[in-house]
């Protein structure tokens, strides 16, 4: 006869093994979800500006390197003309509505911009921000040292100038997270380390090329005497460059800014430009697509991927 001590041993034993058993039938990789649909994701960058053209190379590209896995990808890219506020969150609002399975949003506005987004993600959508940061509660790809390349590009201008004269800034969108950090760090950075070196113009280009050429023109009036420009954004070394280069001020105004367009390469070699902070945004759109997927299979993925930005100069092309 099994006594009562024997007969419990026996049958926590064999719910152990039991357990131990179902257990082992538990395999993370389950919980991976196969794609079994064409998927169909949106973009929504703060405007349409060349810059973004290399970034579409990058969701491009890695588009077609899903379609040689079997897995398919449509990607709308619903650009508005212009970097405006409420034209911006009418395209994420309508945008929400299409259901996609993948929605990525340069932020243009945090202050209004979050409010749909956190509206997408209570509606199940897969929701990344790129280029912009909203929030540090969304994922996000791109760049966020903003500041530092505002400082960056201000003791570089300051050095060129030998730790004088007077500059001004194309401050770009007044409400762009990456564009406002920018003339932060770019007017700390002058106030703290240099200050022989005044600040005489300062106004918003809106990331619009011609704006920026009118802007740069109007502060060569009313300073002939102008020792350099900074500028916020991609358009404003470009604008700034050209009004220079106009005026026959080319090493006399020496311009500063962001990023390498191929209109900015040119100015750079010309010796119009003579530095950029350039980010990778080829990067950004392809990784922005990985993660979408990604959500999609119902992978994890990181909050905050940096793409970093790196200086470049005339000696940059000619090594």
């Amino acid at each position: 006869m099994l006594n009562w001590k024997t007969g419990v041993t026996a049958a926590l034993l064999a719910a152990g093994l039991a357990f131990g058993a179902q257990a082992q039938e538990y395999k993370q990789v389950d919980l991976v979800k196969p794609i079994d649909k064409k998927l169909t994701f949106i973009f929504i960058p703060k405007l349409i500006h060349p810059w973004y053209e290399e970034l579409e190379n990058g969701v491009k590209f890695a588009v077609e390197e899903y379609k040689k896995a079997g897995i398919e990808i449509a990607y709308v890219w619903d650009a508005p003309p212009q970097a405006d506020v409420d034209e911006h969150n009418r395209r994420i609002e309508t945008d929400i509505g299409r259901a996609p399975d993948g929605l990525a949003v340069s932020c243009l506005d945090p202050a209004t911009n979050i409010s749909l987004i956190d509206e997408a993600i209570a509606n199940k959508l897969n929701v990344i921000t790129f280029d912009t940061a909203c929030d540090p509660k969304y994922p996000f790809v791109g760049h966020r040292l903003d500041e530092q390349d505002g400082r960056d590009l201000a003791n570089f201008l300051a050095d060129k100038l030998g730790g004088k004269g007077k500059v001004g800034i194309l401050s770009g969108s007044l409400t762009a997270p990456n564009h406002v950090a920018r003339v932060v760090g770019f007017k700390d950075e002058m106030a703290k380390k240099h200050p022989d070196i005044q600040i005489v113009f300062e106004q918003p280009d809106n990331d619009s090329l011609e704006t920026a050429v009118t802007l740069t023109e109007n502060a060569l009036q009313a300073n002939p005497d102008l020792a350099g420009m900074f500028g916020a954004n991609a358009s404003a070394p470009i604008g700034a460059g050209r009004a220079v280069q106009a005026a026959n001020l080319t090493g006399k105004t020496l311009v500063v800014g962001m990023d390498a367009l191929p209109e900015t390469v040119q100015l750079i070699q010309d010796g119009v430009v003579v530095g950029v902070k350039s980010q990778r945004q080829w990067e950004i759109g392809y990784w922005a697509v990985k993660y979408l997927v990604a959500m999609n299979q119902n992978h994890t993925i990181p909050m905050d991927h940096p793409t970093g930005s790196v200086v470049m100069t005339k000696e940059t092309f000619s090594k």
